[in-house]
């Protein structure tokens, strides 16, 4: 509790001007001219509407500081993140509110949870997830940050609060450009206003000062101050302005139903009789013919699908595990080095060495092992290749088992198979020459070379054994002659 009589650090949201106020004398100076002369001028998706932009406020500070309602939180899934922003308001908010987030066992991406203000100004706090950004899953990341805001506001509006502020909810740290995150921020924020706006008075956008430009530069956007900036800004809206609730919208996922498939569209109904023109009849897309789906599936299960579509449905097993393996973070499954290229052989053929012995079975997760090798072989396997196998002291917590072989044996694709044209299997043993046989049916060299080490072997055991036989046969007198001296 601040002492009598000094400042409060927390900042009362009735007393920030709000984004209509601000600049308001310079951009209506000429207002009146502004007006008449837009009359007739293409209109915004975002109109000018000074009831909106009195609710709207943009300040730059912390967010855990501001007297109202409720703020906004931008944590991970644990509720655990340790942001500027996270850091704040724990601080500020007292040990009671981690014991209260425990209650809540974390929250998923783009969900939105409640807990109390507690030694906050606000009087509660609102937890929400953003997504991690990647430029291949941008819709996906587009979609989750959208319902951040979109429930974040919902949340606000079930629990009749009247003030809210928002901090920025995209981090640095999962890379989500600021700009982007910015328009999806904004234009739910308009177009909420625009259904619900009579159960908000206040949106608070609490920036830092890098941020701030950003802020500043499109909040004319959405939030236009005069017909003459809503003018203005009109060229610089993104293609993709979201839906009526300013939603992402991806035109490829829209299921396209007209009001009557089976007619052309006209706007006029009239009765054309026997005259009609029956051609478009069966071309459009819901008429045309499809294979039986439940067919297809039971052939399936029983096996009997025909070896094209056989070959199809691999490929697409395979491609799915090849995305995951560019998308997954496989740094600890390369530090073994159980998998490296060394050069190339005598014909010119990649050299691709596995050592038995950097392969924890037992501590590792075998399907990120799979993925790695997918990752490293895929560019290996479109030519020629050789893999060379180093069984030297390994243990029996380094043999891979028969199910994890024929998994990765029916996971790859077809190339693999087609290129690995010799397998070399360095100082086996002869407990591993039964398994070899089971494990491998991916290439017939391991058999052929693996039996000649074993051939070699066993003559040479045989020898030694027959010749320390017949030499202690022939010592025997000398060491009893040698005993009884």
């Amino acid at each position: 509790m601040d002492p009598l009589g000094a400042p409060s650090q927390f900042v009362d949201v009735d007393t920030l001007p709000s984004w209509g106020s601000s600049c308001e004398d310079k951009l209506n100076a000429s207002g009146t001219a502004a007006e008449t002369f837009q009359e007739d001028a293409i209109r915004s998706p975002f109109l000018y509407n000074k009831d909106i932009n009195g609710k709207v406020v943009l300040w730059k500070g912390d967010v855990a500081l501001l007297n109202c309602t409720a703020i906004v939180n931008t944590s991970n899934e644990s509720l655990t993140d340790k942001n500027p922003v996270s850091e704040s308001i724990f601080m500020l908010a007292g040990p009671d509110l981690k014991e209260d987030l425990q209650k809540l066992k974390g929250c998923r991406t783009g969900e939105a949870k409640l807990t109390k203000g507690f030694n906050l100004a606000a009087r509660f706090i609102i937890h929400t997830v953003g997504p991690k950004y990647k430029n291949r899953y941008r819709t996906a990341a587009e979609s989750s940050l959208y319902s951040c805001y979109r429930n974040v506001l919902q949340l606000a509006k079930e629990q009749s609060m009247s003030s809210i502020g928002f901090c920025v909810i995209n981090s640095a740290k999962r890379g989500y450009p600021l700009e982007d995150a910015t328009h999806i921020a904004l234009r739910t924020v308009r177009r909420f206003l625009e259904i619900h706006g009579e159960t908000i008075e206040k949106v608070v956008f609490a920036v830092s000062e890098l941020e701030e430009a950003t802020y500043q530069k499109l909040l004319p956007l959405y939030f236009p101050r005069s017909l003459k900036e809503e003018s203005r800004s009109l060229p610089y809206l993104p293609a993709d302005i979201g839906n009526a609730e300013g939603e992402p919208v991806v035109p490829e996922r829209q299921i396209r139903i007209s009001e009557k498939p089976g007619a052309p569209e006209d706007n006029h109904e009239e009765d054309e009789g026997l005259g009609v023109d029956l051609s478009f009849i069966g071309s459009h897309a819901f008429a045309r013919m499809e294979g039986d789906i439940d067919k297809q599936r039971r052939l399936i299960l029983q096996g009997q699908l025909s070896e094209a579509a056989l070959q199809k449905q691999h490929q697409r097993n395979y491609n799915r595990w090849l995305c995951q393996a560019r998308s997954e973070d496989l740094s600890d499954i390369a530090s073994l080095k159980a998998l490296y290229q060394t050069g190339v052989d005598n014909c010119g053929r990649t050299v691709m060495v596995v050592v038995g012995r950097n392969i924890p079975v037992t501590l590792i997760d075998m399907d990120k092992a799979l993925l790695y090798f997918i990752h490293v072989m895929d560019h290996i396997a479109v030519k020629e290749y050789v893999l060379v196998y180093f069984h030297t002291l390994t243990s029996e917590y380094n043999h891979l088992d028969s199910d994890f072989l024929k998994k990765l044996y029916d996971v790859v694709d077809v190339k693999y198979k087609r290129n690995l044209k010799a397998v070399y299997f360095v100082h086996p043993t002869f407990r591993s020459k039964p398994n070899l046989e089971l494990k491998c049916t991916a290439c017939q060299h391991i058999k052929i070379y693996f039996n000649i080490l074993i051939l070699a072997f066993t003559i040479v055991t045989a020898y030694f054994f027959v010749y320390s036989s017949f030499t202690y046969k022939e010592s025997a007198p000398l060491y009893q002659t040698y005993e009884n001296i």
